[in-house]
């Protein structure tokens, strides 16, 4: 008889335990790993210099985008190694590795953070050891650094920064921001010197003027107005490139009505024309001009 009583008092417990799994968590089976899927709300924080951001909960998954030191995200799902997050900057999601960030409870989402690293690169420390950071690291508020400081502290030393709350975006600042990008190595899914896409290099220079862009250089496409000319732009307007089945690939930063600065192998100034892109080294055309967009 008591045998049976503890059986069933077994048998409730898992009945419990397994109904309070599935109440706060998803269990989700993805490529051979199991992991909870959070419906609770918590952060992680970039703790390196740069980490990649990822498709899928694997090292050897493609690279889709990349967190800066100090950037958060609000944790969506979570498995052995890595954490799905989706970044506070620009609403893009993916799977970073564990060790590479820190996790809160709390982290105030600025919307327009005021003040980043200047320099090309600067040597900060991270948890009392050296680092160095790439241009465009945010410097955290009091409050997130606060909020961090048991697990995450941040000395920024003599970094120089930019207080992006005062820039404005004239051309003299713009090309301050990117030019020094220059020659930095294409790679995809990055945002920093250290290697960076095309929509990145548009994103990271256009954070220096508290403009949020968003990650992708079609999702680029949707915000800003239209420019109805190339003859009609300024410095600063984004131009976007289409491939032969009329989707956009391709963003870059116009510097006047015939030259721009993109991410194309390499960060570079070419020539531009009505129709696209013209290598300015070769005399190739390389990208066909579909529109150009407005910001500011």
């Amino acid at each position: 008889m008591y045998f049976e009583i503890y059986l069933d008092l077994g048998a409730w417990f898992l009945e419990f335990l397994l109904f309070m799994i599935y109440e706060f968590y998803d269990l989700v089976i993805c490529d051979h790993y199991f992991y909870l899927k959070h419906l609770s709300m918590a952060y992680a924080v970039c703790k390196v210099p740069v980490a990649p951001l990822r498709a899928e909960p694997a090292h050897k998954s493609e690279m889709i985008s990349q967190l800066l030191l100090a950037e958060a995200g609000l944790i969506l799902e979570e498995a052995k190694d890595f954490i799905k997050l989706q970044s506070n900057h620009d609403g893009y999601e993916g799977w970073c590795q564990r060790s590479q960030l820190v996790v809160v409870d709390t982290f105030i989402k600025e919307t327009t953070p005021q003040t980043y690293t200047a320099g090309w690169v600067d040597i900060i420390a991270i948890n009392n050891a050296p680092a160095h950071v790439p241009m465009g690291i945010p410097v955290l508020s009091e409050a997130n650094a606060k909020e961090l400081s048991a697990v995450l502290k941040i000395d920024y030393r003599n970094a120089a920064t930019w207080n992006a709350a005062q820039a404005k975006p004239d051309a003299a600042a713009i090309k301050e921001r990117a030019v020094p990008f220059l020659n930095t190595p294409y790679l995809w899914g990055g945002r920093s010197v250290f290697g960076i896409d095309c929509s990145g290099f548009t994103q990271m220079v256009f954070r220096f003027f508290n403009i949020p862009l968003l990650r992708d250089a079609y999702l680029q496409a949707t915000q800003g107005e239209v420019v109805g000319f190339l003859q009609e732009a300024r410095c600063g307007d984004l131009a976007f490139f289409d491939n032969a089945e009329g989707r956009i690939t391709h963003v870059g930063i116009l510097l006047n009505d015939h030259e721009i600065i993109h991410s194309s192998g390499n960060v570079r100034i070419d020539k531009i024309d009505n129709a696209g892109i013209v290598n300015a080294e070769t005399g190739v055309r390389t990208h066909q001009l579909r529109i150009i967009k407005r910001y500011f």
